[in-house]
């Protein structure tokens, strides 16, 4: 009896409240130009310090300067979430975060999975659904940390 009363508890003081499909995008937009800054400052230091070697990426074939790109995306994205919990810079200008379906941060493992399932082609198009795939297959949701309530301890 007491195990049922803590588990309503639990669901008393846990409160997720997903965020908006605009939230979401405002987190998309800013992401992916802090994405394609970070890749432009390493083009720009490869170019610096190996010169020679930069037209490797000039004459890449596009199918495959699109799989190196999503690759790199699903891999910053991973890293970036990681390190921050859950938090971006696009997460943290909407007022969102990455959490576990219990509302508990999530690890890092679970960021870089996350990460790695926006690899998948046409993931993007996942937004148009009720989850995008990189948070059901990993069992995450992005949430309003205004509006929800989370209990710390978990």
């Amino acid at each position: 009896m007491e195990n049922i009363q803590e588990h309503f508890l639990e669901e008393l003081e846990t409160n997720l409240v997903l965020a908006s499909t605009g939230q979401r995008f405002v987190n998309y937009l800013f992401d992916y130009l802090l994405f394609y800054g970070f890749i432009f400052f390493v083009g720009f230091m490869w170019g610096i310090l190996s010169p020679d070697t930069i037209y490797i990426l000039i004459e890449l074939n596009t199918i495959l300067d699109i799989i190196i790109t999503r690759i790199a995306y699903g891999l910053f994205m991973g890293l970036y979430e990681g390190m921050f919990k859950g938090r971006t810079l696009g997460k943290l200008i909407s007022g969102t975060k990455a959490v576990n379906s219990d509302g508990s941060n999530i690890t890092f493992k679970t960021a870089m999975l996350r990460g790695i399932s926006r690899c998948v082609p046409f993931e993007a198009f996942s937004a148009f659904g009720t989850y995008m795939w990189h948070d059901e297959w990993n069992n995450t949701y992005v949430i309003d940390v205004k509006q929800s309530t989370i209990i710390e301890n978990k």
